[in-house]
């Protein structure tokens, strides 16, 4: 195996400007998650390079205004069941933010839009199976899931079903997120929901016509404190009332108010726990006159931390140490991602194991140039050293 570990560094080493080439152009090739378009343009291209790598790869729908999901297999022949790699193609950026070609790079640090969250993590998953097929690794099949809207969790389509039905049978699955910048890794998630609530009550003049109205911000008033009550933070679950809009002038009893709530959870149980709390205070009513409609706009599952995380976390910590790589430390994050989808089809998933950097979601984001190698080498360390995880 030292052979062929060898074999793979130096690839890896022989490669750096070839990497770093089909990262700037990724980064360039802008997928901000509202531009469908855009994002299938990327998935295309995305679809022709890891076919050059070997993979059977296509290209699914999963909703009218949303990104298609990669989906691409290789060794589909071989024997046990494959190692994935996941995570989405999709950035929170619109096109031309930062400019025309916003990839640079400055005293080691790669700058851009999805940079970091996440397209180095794509480049480094299909540089580990390139470095793999140097060696013409043929032990276990290997799977790609590169969704098109994780940014907007799923909103609205299949993403999610096709990301939870793909990340099924494997032997363990990388989710290529964000790397963390001390080199841990994520070993759990918050899931988030998106809930919003309308109030509807009667507009009226406020001095000639007080008692005709029904006041819809006095109502909600009555429901964001019972709303805020749902935090439980000994459970980790956090409830926040994030954006409120109501009335039109000062003089007039307002008619509507709306707002939008961030939920926070560690398990799926304290999801449904929520769910089932903001709808008893939307079906309570303060003021007569008044109604309430409420849905969940957007939601994403909890990645929780498993026996099976925990379990492949400690394989991936002890490989890591033993060739040079770590020791790497494990942390809980607050934002979701796609491994809660993994983990829900029963695969042992670590996530975060993309290119490390910082300000994700912010025009300060920046990666480490090095860590796109050294996280392909690691991760290819890792895989060729599967047959000891048991």
């Amino acid at each position: 195996m030292e052979k062929q570990l060898n074999h793979i560094y130096q690839y890896v080493d022989e490669k750096k400007d070839e990497m770093v080439a089909l990262w700037k152009d990724m980064v360039n090739l802008e997928s901000g998650t509202r531009e469908k378009e855009k994002v299938d343009r990327l998935a295309e291209r995305l679809k022709v390079e890891f076919e050059k790598a070997g993979l059977n790869c296509r290209l699914v729908d999963v909703g009218p205004q949303n990104g298609k999901t990669l989906v691409g297999v290789l060794g589909a022949e071989r024997s046990g069941k494959p190692v994935i790699f996941s995570g989405h193609m999709d950035t929170v950026f619109s096109t031309g933010t930062f400019g025309d070609n916003p990839f640079r790079i400055e005293d080691g640090k790669a700058f851009g839009p999805g940079v970091l969250d996440m397209k180095g993590g794509i480049i480094i998953a299909l540089y580990v199976i390139k470095a793999l097929n140097s060696i013409k690794y043929n032990e276990s099949p290997i799977k790609i899931v590169f969704s098109g809207d994780e940014e907007i969790g799923h909103a609205n389509s299949t993403g999610a079903e096709v990301m939870l039905q793909e990340g099924k049978d494997g032997i363990c699955a990388f989710n290529m997120e964000t790397g963390l910048i001390d080199n841990a890794l994520c070993i759990g998630r918050k899931g988030r929901m998106e809930p919003h609530v309308t109030v509807y009550g009667a507009e009226a003049h406020a001095g000639n016509d007080f008692q005709s109205g029904r006041n819809a911000i006095e109502e909600m008033a009555y429901k964001i404190l019972d709303i805020q009550k749902v935090t439980d933070l000994e459970s980790g679950t956090t409830v926040s009332v994030s954006k409120i809009q109501g009335g039109t002038v000062s003089n007039a009893i307002p008619a509507q108010c709306k707002i939008a709530i961030d939920v926070r959870f560690e398990n799926m149980a304290e999801m449904e726990r929520a769910k089932k709390r903001l709808k008893e205070i939307c079906e309570i009513t303060h003021v007569d006159g008044t109604s309430t409609e409420w849905e969940i706009a957007t939601s994403m599952a909890a990645y929780e931390t498993t026996a099976d995380v925990i379990k492949f976390y400690n394989f991936c910590n002890e490989m890591a140490k033993k060739y040079g790589f770590g020791p790497m430390g494990s942390r809980r994050l607050g934002g979701s991602s796609d491994a809660a989808f993994i983990t829900m089809a029963q695969t042992p998933v670590l996530c975060s194991c993309g290119v490390q950097g910082e300000w994700n979601h912010t025009a300060k984001e920046y990666a480490l140039v090095d860590s796109l190698f050294e996280r392909t080498k690691l991760l290819s360390t890792i895989v060729l050293s599967l047959d000891q995880f048991k």
